[in-house]
């Protein structure tokens, strides 16, 4: 599946493997995790939601100094520029490795680059996520 189209559960899990963590699904659907103190006050358990999320899905836009902006009304832009020691050399490469992705929520945006910078522009999504 295009990272550009992940959304809802599918994004979530997609992060999480971006993450490298693992999440197990609940009856409900959510995603559920213990690791790195990923915990949900709000709803008492450990649900790991970070494209709705902010306690879950900012830290993860300020670690990885995402680039969110609002590009009009229902449409946001994430941004993520790489990093690499080939940028000193040739400036020219960092825009080989930049990574722009849109969404209806700035999380939504982010949690979409996030995806897209550590696993590419498709994620294989396991059939029972597909919907």
């Amino acid at each position: 599946m295009k990272t550009s189209e992940l959304t809802g559960t599918t994004l979530d899990w997609a992060v999480a493997q971006a993450k490298k963590i693992k999440v197990y699904r609940s009856k409900s659907g959510k995603w559920m995790t213990a690791a790195y103190g990923d915990f949900n006050h709000r709803h008492g358990a450990p649900w790991f939601s970070p494209s709705i999320d902010w306690l879950e899905g900012g830290w993860i836009i300020e670690r990885e100094e995402i680039d969110v902006s609002c590009v009009n009304t229902g449409l946001w832009s994430a941004k993520w520029w790489a990093n690499n020691s080939g940028m000193v050399e040739n400036p020219a490469q960092r825009f080989k490795h930049n990574i722009q992705t849109y969404g209806p929520t700035p999380l939504i945006a982010a949690m979409r680059c996030y995806v897209a910078s550590k696993l590419g522009d498709e994620v294989e999504i396991p059939e029972e996520l597909q919907c």
